[in-house]
């Protein structure tokens, strides 16, 4: 799946990850292939995510909003 996170000044990260791990309002959640499309609210954390080289990667974020849907997972960082 895609991941894209983009911040107001750049695109920080966009790529073929195998998972995502994102700081939702009610506790980390994770995104695989084929998940269900919504739309989150993200909160001061961590994004985690599996490059689809297998190499793991974090990102700390202050907040922001998550889309998933036909296994892109956009993320607006505040």
């Amino acid at each position: 799946m895609t991941l894209k996170i983009i911040s107001p000044e750049d695109i920080v990260f966009e790529g073929e990850v195998t998972s995502v791990t994102l700081p939702g309002q009610m506790g980390s959640f994770t995104v695989l292939h084929n998940h269900a499309s919504l739309v989150s609210i993200l909160v001061a954390g961590s994004i985690g995510y599996k490059a689809a080289d297998g190499s793991e990667n974090s990102l700390p974020v202050a907040g922001g909003i998550v889309d998933v849907d036909h296994n892109v997972v956009s993320v607006c960082l505040y």
